[in-house]
């Protein structure tokens, strides 16, 4: 045997037992006639005791061992006469008999430690040893309990787990796909599913009923830290339903998941319509764990002289509570420079500070009268020691820009608190978005996605201004201003189907070369079905009061989309490419 018991396993209770360890080294420390090794597995760290006037051999043996040997070592559990409580092995410690070199190790490249020496990139490269580390060792272990959790419930909720293809045909909506050429069709070429959101349709029409899948899903777009080309869906759909049904499921889901994983009991989520959220909190996810809600000022503020106000579409502020004093002119000097950034694009900024001995002071105090900035206040509930920070410009861009400032200010103020969490769903999209560089209509989510009931006729009529204001029967689950999920009602109604096909731009042949197989299908009783899929990185991640889906993936890419551990994307054997038909032969 390689060991009787794990790293973790030892306790005082287990003084005197003869015991088998194996594992890595992850520090030695020679004190003269004594040699200790932290031996460390998966599952913990114990002390090995190497004695000179026991076993001179052995010791000088053992002190040749470097960090990272994986060594098997026999001996005699015993009180440790220096405890270390930090440590769920601390009491004890073995006396070893003997031991064993099963293989030795170059020097890591960095410390296999909590906090380590090692940057992002060379991590990634060495990403094996990087797992040995217990930050991304505990995270993968979180994910595999967490998967475990769903199957859990969503199979005792008579949910059935159903695989589909990984080798699908391309379409030309959402991200871009991954491209697979066929070497028995050349010329012919797969896609690698970006969802199985077809598929899933099609087995409601087969009758399942109740289908999920933990599925890989794959995406060719430009990257970010929440972000990676392959990522895993908790997938799901369900017949006969309507969107309170799948709602109140995947809460329930949630809600378990945070109990047994978290121990966190979580209430029941607020709902929210998309063109609140946008006007209060300029963002389709907003994170509720703080206020600070949007004022609009367009009454009080334009049309008095100040010509940055009177030409903007929308003036519109926040409330920072308590921070007239913490704000000194460099710090706002500094929030001006953030806002004016290119990646928020604010022309400037606007402050109004409420100070503890009631002066008022703003950077548009010569524009405007004491008493009509103290009317800004009123309006935005201010009170003395309050700051007010203002912008203006076209709604839907200043908006955005806002919603940007306040979570900064949350940042700055401490308002995002690890172990809150704060879901809310998000209902009532707008299922179509006008594009205009490319002059046509986009889905907001998918193609398949149904408009709410009482827009169905409005849908049919085709004029412009309704389309664009056509809202759909569609929903996403956010938690602390992540987006975790999102779903929808589907079209059941092939005549429906093909409407929303033509809107998107789609011929007649187009979307029958394309969705043939889905339109064929409504043709043979398809159900009234609706679904969802969580980010399963994402939603680990949350869990944990982590923003990067990479610390729950095993062997993630970089920002590039490369995994350089492995070296890939890289170019393949010319013989491949000929086989392929994606190249002539020389010759």
């Amino acid at each position: 045997m390689y060991r009787t018991h794990n790293c973790g396993e030892l306790r005082i209770e287990n003084v005197g037992n003869e015991v088998t360890l194996s594992g890595w080294i992850q520090s030695s420390r020679d004190f003269g006639g004594l040699t200790f090794i932290d031996l460390r597995d998966r599952y913990g760290i114990t002390q090995l005791v190497f004695s000179m006037d026991e076993n001179k051999e052995m010791c000088e043996s053992a002190r040749k061992t470097g960090r990272e040997f994986v060594i098997q070592a026999k001996g005699v559990v015993r009180e440790r006469s220096n405890k270390n409580p930090n440590r769920p092995t601390g009491e004890i410690e073995i006396d070893v008999k003997s031991f064993e070199v099963l293989n030795s190790s170059e020097t890591p490249p960095f410390t296999i430690e909590d906090k380590t020496d090692g940057g992002d990139e060379l991590r990634m490269k060495y990403r094996y040893l990087d797992i040995r580390r217990n930050p991304v060792k505990e995270n993968l272990i979180f994910r595999s309990k967490c998967s475990l959790e769903v199957r859990k419930y969503l199979g005792g909720s008579d949910f059935v787990e159903v695989e589909t293809p990984f080798l699908i045909k391309s379409t030309p909506e959402g991200a871009r796909d991954f491209i697979v050429p066929s070497r028995l069709n050349k010329g012919q070429f797969y896609a690698l599913p970006q969802s199985p959101q077809t598929f899933k349709q099609l087995l409601m029409v087969a009758g399942m009923d109740k289908y999920y899948q933990i599925v890989k899903c794959f995406r060719d777009e430009d990257l970010r830290a929440d972000r990676q080309p392959e990522f895993t869906q908790i997938d799901c759909e369900m017949s006969y339903v309507h969107r309170d049904d799948i709602l109140d499921t995947f809460e329930g889901l949630t809600k378990h998941l945070f109990k047994t994983l978290k121990g966190v009991e979580l209430e029941d989520f607020p709902r929210m319509d998309y063109d609140y959220a946008m006007k209060t909190y300029g963002s389709d996810k907003p994170d509720l764990r703080f206020d600070m809600k949007f004022v609009e000022l367009n009454d009080l503020a334009k049309g008095k002289g100040f010509s940055v106000f009177d030409d903007a579409e929308l003036v519109v502020g926040i409330n920072a509570k308590g921070q007239s004093k913490e704000y000194s002119n460099k710090a706002i000097k500094k929030l001006t420079e953030w806002v004016k950034r290119p990646q928020i694009g604010a022309k400037g900024l606007v402050y109004v500070k409420f100070e503890e001995d009631g002066m008022i002071r703003s950077s548009v105090g010569k524009f405007f009268s004491e008493e009509q900035i103290k009317s800004w206040g009123d309006l935005m509930s201010a009170d003395a020691g309050d700051m007010l920070l203002i912008l203006s410009g076209e709604v839907d861009k200043v908006r955005k820009q806002l919603g940007e400032l306040r979570l900064e200010m949350a940042r700055n103020m401490g308002l995002m608190k690890d172990g809150d969490f704060k879901p809310v769903w998000i209902l009532d999209f707008p299922l179509l978005e006008w594009d205009e560089d490319a002059d046509r209509f986009f889905a907001m989510h998918h193609p398949f996605t149904a408009p709410k009931k009482e827009e169905i006729e409005k849908m049919k009529s085709g004029d412009f201004e309704t389309l664009k204001n056509l809202k759909a029967d569609a929903y996403d689950l956010v938690i602390n201003g992540a987006e975790i999920g999102g779903g929808s009602i589907r079209i059941h109604d092939r005549e429906l189907q093909s409407k929303n096909f033509s809107l998107l731009g789609f011929t007649k042949e187009e979307a029958q070369k394309q969705f043939g197989f889905l339109l064929g299908a409504f043709e043979y009783g398809a159900p009234p079905h609706g679904g969802i899929a969580f980010g399963f990185d994402r939603l680990c991640a949350v869990m944990n009061n982590q923003s990067s889906i990479r610390d729950y993936i095993a062997f993630p890419k970089n920002n590039q989309g490369k995994d350089v551990m492995i070296d890939a994307p890289d170019t393949v054997d010319e013989e491949q490419l000929i086989e392929l038909g994606l190249q002539l032969r020389k010759d």
